[in-house]
């Protein structure tokens, strides 16, 4: 009898949304290894920037699976509860340094991004140890698909042919991007819809980096938003225990 419960246990703890969970964390490698090896181009005989745009998008639907498959099959667990996050994090991780290496992104935006995952875990762990939960924010989900616009974006600005030079050339970009030629034929040929491949990596190379700008954004802000949260919960569990000591002092001795 205790090896029965043993086993539906277990079934229950190591099911399919988990195996799915566990699918994308070893993806990550073979992401890493296409994005930064000649393997797809050699092996295969397609960009390696094409090929981790359909891994990155492969694994990125996984995330939207494993969650709807354990909810409707009734099993959401704690340890795929733990290893959700760790699978999206390691993904974007990863994706986001190889970006830095191909130099699509700047090391600062992926620092500040990274940042923050470390932050939010710690005070996760630190939340968990006062009896708070905190889950997922609307916020942080808004900013981890920010993350895989952006990703996918400059991917496709790397697939499309050689990537624009950081900032095409420029020191302060934000209001100057129409200057550049390359952008204003894009959307000169936007407007007659006979859009090249240099048109393609120029829209990638703005919606990427449009995109990373949003998701940094978005880290600090949730931050602000999830530490926010911690102390209002943390002062309602303070002030609730403070009134069950009062009204314990209150209680006659008998």
């Amino acid at each position: 009898m205790n090896f029965d419960r043993t086993e539906l246990k277990l079934e229950k703890r190591v099911n399919l949304p988990n195996y799915i969970t566990v699918a994308r964390i070893v993806i990550v490698p073979l992401l890493v290894v296409v994005l930064l090896t000649p393997f797809a181009d050699r092996w295969l005989g397609i960009s390696g920037d094409a090929l981790a745009i359909g891994i990155f998008l492969a694994a990125s639907l996984t995330d939207i699976l494993d969650g709807q498959l354990a909810r409707r099959r009734n099993q959401v667990s704690n340890l795929g509860k733990f290893l959700d996050p760790i699978a999206d994090k390691l993904l974007v991780s990863a994706a986001l340094i190889v970006l830095v290496e191909k130099h699509l992104a700047p090391s600062w935006a992926v620092a500040i991004i990274l940042g923050r995952e470390f932050i939010i875990t710690g005070l996760r762990s630190v939340a968990a140890s006062e009896g708070i939960i905190i889950q997922a924010q609307n916020l942080g989900k808004l900013k981890m698909w920010a993350q895989c616009v952006a990703i996918v974006a400059l991917l496709v600005a790397a697939a499309t042919g050689d990537p624009p030079v950081s900032n095409f050339g420029m020191d302060y970009p934000a209001f100057r991007f129409w200057e550049v030629e390359e952008v204003r034929s894009a959307f000169t040929n936007l407007s007659k819809m006979a859009l090249s491949a240099n048109d393609w990596k120029v829209f990638g190379y703005l919606i990427g980096r449009g995109a990373l700008w949003a998701s940094v954004m978005l880290a600090i802000w949730s931050m602000y938003d999830y530490f926010g949260y911690f102390f209002s919960e943390s002062k309602k569990r303070r002030s609730a225990d403070r009134s069950q000591e009062f009204s314990g002092a209150d209680l006659p001795k008998i």
